[in-house]
């Protein structure tokens, strides 16, 4: 009995506020150092994780070693969560700013040498049949859809990594993620105003992109 209020005590000093309850309880046990409640909670999001990283990134590898090192600094950043926000966004914001910071410095893009080099992908008619009725509707192109045409998503995905980090970050959450403008802009620790600013200008350019694949 003693156990659990000092438990509660300490947890209110944290200022929680955790959407899942669970998680609630498994951060709380981590507090006290138990490495089982860490893992559990490694283990429940690292898939999510790495998909993210990976939409970001483009590279398998990177991706990996990216959400590797996205757990290693929850691991050792653990006890100063106060849980202002869930653990999920906490954890998704230190994996965007990671992948972000990573895209920066080695300013290396799977499709950045098509623009170098000259080169265009060559797509089959179909795709650009396709891409063509997906573009006559006025709405911004939403890279979820084309993900159900396997064509469509490479092209989907060679024009996301030709965003700049910030904008191609606010499409994978928003557009591919699903997340609303709110845990956007918790993740990214940006105004909610420059998601929405962001987001548009992102949207608008990635348009601009796909036309330009069907001249």
């Amino acid at each position: 009995m003693t156990e659990v209020a000092n438990t509660d005590i300490y947890a209110s000093k944290r200022r929680i506020d955790i959407s899942s309850e669970k998680d609630a309880v498994l951060v709380r046990r981590c507090w006290q150092g138990d490495s089982a409640a860490m893992e559990e909670l490694i283990l429940k999001y690292q898939s999510r994780i790495y998909n993210v990283v990976l939409k970001i990134c483009a590279d398998p590898d990177d991706a990996a070693e990216l959400t590797q090192e996205t757990f290693v600094k929850v691991i050792e950043n653990i006890d100063g969560f106060e849980g202002r926000s869930g653990f999920y966004t906490w954890v998704f914001r230190i994996a965007v700013n990671l992948t972000l910071n990573y895209c920066k410095r080695n300013a290396r893009l799977r499709f950045s040498s098509l623009d170098a080099s000259g080169a265009k992908t060559e797509y089959s008619s179909q795709a650009n049949r396709v891409l063509k009725e997906f573009l006559s509707d006025d709405s911004s192109p939403d890279p979820a859809a084309m993900a159900q045409n396997k064509e469509l998503y490479e092209i989907a995905v060679e024009s996301l990594m030709k965003l700049d980090d910030a904008q191609r970050a606010v499409v994978v959450l928003r557009d591919i993620e699903g997340m609303n403008y709110a845990r956007i802009a918790k993740v990214l620790d940006i105004e909610l105003g420059t998601v929405r600013s962001r987001l548009s200008r992102a949207r608008s350019k990635l348009r601009q992109i796909l036309e330009a694949i069907l001249q």
